[in-house]
């Protein structure tokens, strides 16, 4: 795959900006700790989505969006904006956002990964 053409990479710039604009639309709360997580966690997987779109360090970007996606999983309960204390709609797209960025992440590593591998050994490197 090239430059701008992996689905993946879309789909985590995608979810990564949404995930930092969701404050704007979601009914929350007043929580700092629950806007700013969704605010600098999306922002972190817009810009190294990116980055692997433009194939500047692809492999590790894509394996930190996958760790992104873990975080954004977990942030809910640690962070403590759970759908029992008020913040359903923000803890709900902590979890579909971290889900795909998850899987976006760890896919496009994994094809990233393979290609690196089988390039080498086409070119002999």
């Amino acid at each position: 795959m090239g430059k701008w053409t992996h689905v993946q990479g879309w789909a985590a710039l995608v979810v990564g900006v949404y995930a930092a604009l969701s404050p704007i639309w979601t009914t929350h709360p007043n929580g700092n700790k629950a806007l700013w997580t969704m605010i600098l966690l999306g922002v972190a997987t817009a810009v190294l989505a990116l980055f692997s779109l433009a194939d500047l360090g692809r492999v590790v970007s894509d394996w930190v969006i996958a760790l992104l996606g873990v975080l954004f999983v977990a942030s809910p309960l640690v962070m403590s904006f759970t759908v029992w204390d008020g913040y359903r709609g923000l803890a709900w797209t902590a979890w579909i956002v971290g889900t795909v960025a998850l899987v976006a992440g760890a896919w496009d590593a994994q094809v990233s990964g393979t290609q690196q591998q089988t390039s080498g050994i086409v070119t002999g490197r």
